[in-house]
């Protein structure tokens, strides 16, 4: 009997810094929002093919926004998850033993009882708490890396425009030029999802099309509710 071939799974990759879950929740994003602008363009354009051209910048403005938000919600988001570790660690510290470890336990528990014993875990959270007692207070400020992952985020939401646009600049029938946009999309969020599969137990073809069947849903979804 012989063991079923695996599929090979891709190197840890990052842009930017970022970690892959974040990289492809914003190429996702980009795609659908851009998507979301093409697929309507057949609709809201049907009696002049011209306005899909007036809708693809109006994607790219779009995108370039939601970019600039994102990456605003991403320093956002380092700060409260800083400052929310660094009042922990002032909470751990100033507690009595007993208290401190308790804390310890129920910010761990979730991710650790899988994986341990409770024996185990329980001196776990003892070597946690006599390490923080002597780790001094974290400061939250952002720093380069931090504006570095942020304008990776930015780029990675507006730069998704570029293969709405390109079609465009090579052909001159707006109709055509839209379908192999659309093509060019709904390929992008397979692909988004045959790539990343490999960073977890899914196999990449099924990633792939279920993605890019949850992708045109939403893009249909959004579509309907005038977004």
């Amino acid at each position: 009997m012989t063991t079923p071939k695996r599929h090979s799974r891709h190197p840890i990759v990052t842009f930017f810094g970022l970690s892959p879950d974040v990289t492809m929740g914003e190429l996702l994003f980009g795609l659908i929002m851009v998507l979301t602008f093409t697929l309507g363009a057949g609709i809201v354009a049907s009696d002049d093919p011209d306005e899909a051209r007036l809708l693809i910048l109006a994607a790219i403005g779009c995108n370039i926004a939601w970019g600039i938000i994102d990456a605003v919600f991403y320093v956002m988001g380092l700060l409260f998850v800083r400052g929310r570790r660094s009042r922990l660690l002032v909470e751990v510290q100033k507690a009595d033993r007993p208290t401190a470890v308790a804390m310890i336990r129920e910010e761990l528990e979730e991710q650790l009882a899988p994986v341990t014993t409770e024996v185990d875990r329980a001196q776990l959270y003892e070597r946690i708490h006599d390490a923080l007692s002597e780790t001094p207070a974290s400061s939250a400020a952002i720093g380069a890396a931090d504006l570095k992952q942020a304008f990776g985020v930015f780029l990675l939401v507006s730069l998704t425009t570029i293969p709405a646009v390109f079609p465009f600049i090579f052909i001159d029938d707006p109709w055509q030029a839209l379908r192999l946009s659309n093509g060019l999309l709904i390929a992008l969020i397979f692909f988004v999802g045959y790539r990343w599969a490999g960073y977890t137990q899914a196999t990449p073809w099924r990633a792939g099309l279920g993605l890019m069947l949850i992708g045109i849903v939403l893009v249909v979804i959004a579509i309907a509710l005038g977004g």
